[in-house]
């Protein structure tokens, strides 16, 4: 099994920066796309970013591209999401997740593993 850690979550301003991380223990030579979601309240999780194992592919959503970066450092088994020009918008549970096929997933249901999830909150 693979268990998922997210931390960096907060109350941040409109207009400021926050840095996810996510830490992968367990199973981790299991681990190769991963990806980060969001989900506000009353909607569906929604795709944000996706690097793959060697992060050669890179795939944003739309309303985050150019603010938002992916990344991973695979020595410390971890996956970041660095947040900039945060909007109110943005505010929502963060999740990440991890696929074993090796293919980049855009879609929730698709990925093996999540974590519990950091909260996001961006005040106007």
């Amino acid at each position: 099994q693979v268990q998922l850690v997210e931390s960096g979550g907060g109350l941040v301003q409109a207009g400021g920066s926050l840095r996810l991380s996510c830490a992968a223990s367990g199973r981790t030579l299991n681990i190769d796309a991963m990806g980060w979601f969001r989900q506000a309240p009353g909607k569906e999780r929604e795709f944000v970013a996706a690097i793959s194992w060697n992060g050669a592919s890179i795939y944003y959503a739309g309303s985050v591209k150019g603010r938002f970066t992916i990344s991973r450092d695979n020595a410390k088994n971890t996956v970041y999401l660095q947040m900039n020009s945060l909007k109110p918008e943005d505010t929502a549970v963060y999740y990440c997740a991890a696929d074993r096929s090796g293919n980049i997933q855009f879609v929730a249901v698709l990925y093996d593993y999540w974590g519990q999830g950091t909260q996001v909150t961006v005040s106007s």
